[in-house]
């Protein structure tokens, strides 16, 4: 009888306790649905607001009395003129040619210097790493200044060529780190059976180290696709005239002439501009997530 009395307050405990982690439990989710939303209400808040704007008819554009959330004669108008505009057409051709070929330059140079720098051991190789990832930190702001001088010397001024030539300062040092982590969590056994076999080291990375490492680099490629297509500050600075411009810098130097801009196209236009980006992320999410946490684990 004084046994099962004794073990009352014990199981009372017990009970309090698991209530008590239940509570927190509930709480912690009710915060971070709270922030979830409010999140996304800030981040849909101004695509939302420029798909409004684009389907409005350029007189309730103008109206400011009006509430600007609400969409009383909606119009495709905008979106007519942009894709029956060839001028339009040559931007998104621009911007689909540099970005091929900067994704691809990218991935090159980024897959080879990140298996040399993981598995390859030499002197220097951690340094050359850290700096290879510090590079990406300088902001592009300040690099386009002696960028401009380097492709003004070369010729290379206000053509595509010079912005496949500037754009992988963007993308070469981070697509580089994730494939560093990447090839580093790799087994070491992998590339020591492969040396016992008679392997070359070109053999190892591409038979062995390219399809294991697949969702790196798909992360990688995502990420040099996504800073390719939506650069603005070096085509700003590098090109001027619009048979040359990509889409990001196209639809605004076109569309906004002096204080007269035209709101509804811009809007569907920048819209238009950021679709690839949406549909690439809406079907390799998972692939660039699993690639980034991947990396991220071991190294």
């Amino acid at each position: 009888m004084s046994a099962s009395t004794q073990d009352i307050p014990k199981s009372h405990g017990i009970f309090h306790k698991a209530g008590s982690l239940r509570s927190e439990r509930r709480w912690a989710l009710w915060v971070a649905y709270i922030s979830l939303i409010f999140s996304s209400i800030i981040f849909l808040a101004p695509p939302f607001y420029m798909l409004i704007t684009s389907l409005k008819t350029n007189a309730d554009i103008a109206n400011l009395a009006g509430n600007p959330w609400l969409l009383n004669n909606p119009t495709l108008e905008h979106y007519a003129a942009i894709l029956g505009n060839p001028i339009f057409l040559t931007f998104f051709w621009n911007s689909v040619k540099v970005t091929v070929l900067v994704v691809a330059l990218t991935m090159v140079v980024s897959i080879l210097a990140a298996f040399a720098l993981a598995r390859m051991r030499f002197w220097g190789s951690q340094f050359l790493a850290t700096g290879v990832f510090l590079t990406y930190l300088v902001p592009d702001t300040l690099l386009f200044i002696p960028l401009y001088q380097i492709v003004g010397g070369l010729g290379l001024l206000n053509s595509t060529w010079g912005l496949v030539l500037v754009y992988p300062t963007l993308t070469v040092p981070f697509c580089t780190w994730i494939m560093i982590g990447y090839f580093a969590s790799i087994p070491k056994e992998l590339d020591e059976a492969a040396l016992i076999d008679g392997a070359t080291w070109p053999q190892m990375l591409l038979k062995i180290f390219i399809p294991v490492a697949l969702p790196g680099i798909i992360a990688a490629t995502i990420f040099a696709f996504t800073v390719s297509w939506a650069a603005f500050v070096y085509p700003t600075a590098f090109v001027t005239t619009p048979d040359q411009m990509p889409l990001t810098i196209g639809v605004v130097s076109t569309l906004v002439r002096g204080d007269t801009f035209a709101w509804g196209q811009i809007m569907a236009g920048a819209l238009l501009a950021a679709l690839p980006p949406v549909i690439v992320y809406a079907f390799l999410m998972d692939y660039y997530i699993a690639g980034l946490t991947a990396g991220a684990t071991k190294g």
